[in-house]
């Protein structure tokens, strides 16, 4: 089995590929899993059906021309895209429906799954509390109680505050790029602990559900 990991960038990348193997184990162990993140979320294309402009970047810019291609070369294969995006401040119930509209006009002879992060891929994070105190002791668990889960409240701001407690405002002043060699450390450590029985995220458990539907068609078709 081939799985394809389309995600926005590195560190939410990386969460999202241990937990998927994770997942996969529980099915088979004979699979390739390649992670491909991108500079950011992008736009949608204005016109979807032609390559991308040039120097586009953006999952969204590059989605089309990407499930196009995945189509032609693994079409007939035990093959499973993934596309991997945070909602933002986006219905994440609008998105789902335009990238699962995507997926089938592109990739139509294909397996593909879409796991949305509500509000961020930190949210992921937030949601295993085990595997924040084993990669970061010193975590501050009662910030992380007043978190509402898959709430739309700053999600990497809160990871912030968990991990660095009083220096926390100071990183979070700081700003991009800096603070994204953070997130991308934050992400590194404590996803090797990450566990899909221990996440309790309603945004990741849709994603597995749809994960396992999807790897038991493909090993039983």
């Amino acid at each position: 089995m081939r799985v394809e990991l389309l995600s926005e960038d590195r560190s939410g990348g990386l969460v999202l590929q241990r937990l998927t193997e994770c997942i996969l184990r529980q099915f088979t162990k004979d699979y390739s899993c390649f992670l491909r993140p991108h500079r950011g979320c992008g736009y949608w294309p204005d016109h979807p059906e032609q390559k991308p402009a040039p120097f586009s970047a953006g999952l969204l810019e590059l989605l089309p021309a990407k499930l196009r291609a995945y189509d032609k070369v693994y079409s007939g294969t035990d093959t499973i895209v993934i596309v991997c995006i945070d909602s933002d401040d986006h219905d994440p119930e609008e998105l789902m429906s335009r990238l699962k509209a995507t997926c089938r006009s592109y990739a139509q002879n294909l397996a593909t799954v879409i796991a949305i992060s509500v509000e961020e891929m930190e949210s992921w994070i937030l949601a295993d509390k085990n595997a924040i105190l084993l990669a970061y002791p010193d975590a501050d668990m009662d910030r992380l109680s007043e978190y509402e889960q898959d709430s739309v409240c700053g999600t990497w701001e809160v990871l912030c505050d968990v991990i660095l407690r009083d220096q926390s405002p100071r990183i979070r002043r700081i700003g991009y790029p800096a603070i994204g060699q953070y997130k991308a450390t934050w992400a590194e450590k404590i996803s090797k602990y990450m566990l899909p029985g221990n996440n309790v995220s309603p945004s990741f458990k849709k994603y597995e559900m749809a994960l396992s539907s999807a790897v038991r068609q493909v090993l039983h078709a």
